[in-house]
């Protein structure tokens, strides 16, 4: 449609137009009808950007009351707090009971040179078991503080105070995975991870890899190129993936001729149109939309042909920033992933769209 057409739209609501009386008073009565707030749709975002904003000014409100907890916590209430603490320390201890042992998965998987991924496995069972000896020791001396069997040390005191009120503590923060979930929900998750690898280990590989379950994903990523790399004798820098985003929801009975299938990503910002085969503006009020299984195809990459694709950033967490290992990799960002798309590129980076390997809940 023409600009100088009347009645133009600026805005697919149709709020933002061109007025129907253009001299003076005209353009003052449309400016004054204007609405006080502007809409998303303003700055080229679509409609769920506020209900985004609005979770986020929630949350930061929520976290800034919770600081002020410790202040308003009555006399006689302490003791309630301490049972629901130790108790909480019992029922996690009673879940976490799974500590793999790494030398017998070394022996039923050895290092093999044509498969890296009994490597990969080696590498992330090390780091859950780090990780679960911390929360069991700190369980255990955080029930020993209680009971006044021990010192209540300052990390005891952080660990005490973040279970009270749902948050993961900062001492298994530092040995953990990237996540924001609360403390139930991370603990369930940290369950789900733990039991598809004892599934990985009990049955050999899976047909789809989780991907949210890795803890170091980069290395899971480097296993899988370097399998083709061996098997093809081609130099792993030349290197990348092609992506193919399949039909399948679950798991798939077979793995692939080649390459890894891959699940769990959740497209933020946009949906996977599964009759376009290409991403789509969002439905309304449906922020997350988790994406079917997905094909990460190995090949030389100077031989890919790329055109009209969106380069989708997928990150572990919402929060999209990380800091860099002394490898170079990021402890958030994982990888792009290429979306067919009928739009330009600029479209989606405007609306921020990304792929999370977890949401916050």
């Amino acid at each position: 449609m023409n600009i100088a057409t009347l009645k133009y739209c600026f805005s697919p609501s149709c709020i933002y137009r061109l007025p129907e009386n253009t001299d003076y008073q005209g353009c003052l009565e449309y400016i004054r009808s204007l609405p006080m707030t502007q809409q998303p749709e303003v700055f080229g975002l679509h409609e769920n950007a506020d209900i985004t904003k609005d979770n986020q000014e929630s949350l930061q409100l929520l976290k800034g009351t919770l600081l002020t907890q410790t202040h308003i916590i009555g006399v006689g209430v302490e003791r309630d707090v301490d049972d629901i603490v130790y108790s909480l320390c019992d029922d996690v201890l009673s879940k976490l009971t799974l500590r793999f042992d790494v030398l017998e998965v070394s022996k039923k998987y050895p290092v093999l040179y044509i498969n890296s991924m009994n490597t990969v496995l080696r590498q992330e069972l090390i780091k859950f078991n780090n990780l679960i000896d911390t929360i069991r020791t700190t369980l255990v001396d955080v029930q020993k503080a209680i009971k006044g069997l021990v010192l209540m040390s300052p990390e005891l005191e952080e660990i005490f105070f973040s279970m009270s009120i749902g948050r993961v503590p900062a001492t298994w923060s530092k040995m953990s995975y990237p996540s924001l979930k609360p403390l139930g929900s991370y603990i369930n998750d940290l369950l789900e991870r733990l039991a598809f690898f004892q599934d990985w280990i009990d049955h050999d590989a899976p047909t789809v890899f989780w991907i949210s379950g890795f803890f170091f994903t980069q290395s899971f990523l480097t296993g899988a190129l370097q399998n083709y790399a061996r098997k093809h004798k081609i130099p792993i820098d030349k290197l990348d993936f092609e992506f193919e985003i399949t039909s399948f929801v679950n798991d798939v009975n077979t793995a692939p001729s080649y390459g890894v299938y891959i699940r769990g990503l959740y497209l933020e910002g946009a949906r996977w149109n599964r009759q376009l085969k290409e991403i789509d503006e969002s439905e309304p009020k449906i922020m997350f939309d988790l994406l079917p299984v997905i094909w990460l195809k190995p090949g030389i990459k100077a031989e890919f042909i790329i055109e009209y694709v969106y380069h989708c950033p997928v990150y572990k967490t919402s929060e999209r920033r990380g800091v860099l290992a002394t490898t170079g990799h990021s402890s958030n960002f994982v990888l792009y992933i290429l979306f067919p798309t009928h739009v330009d590129e600029s479209h989606w980076i405007k609306r921020g769209v990304a792929c999370l390997c977890q949401l916050d809940d």
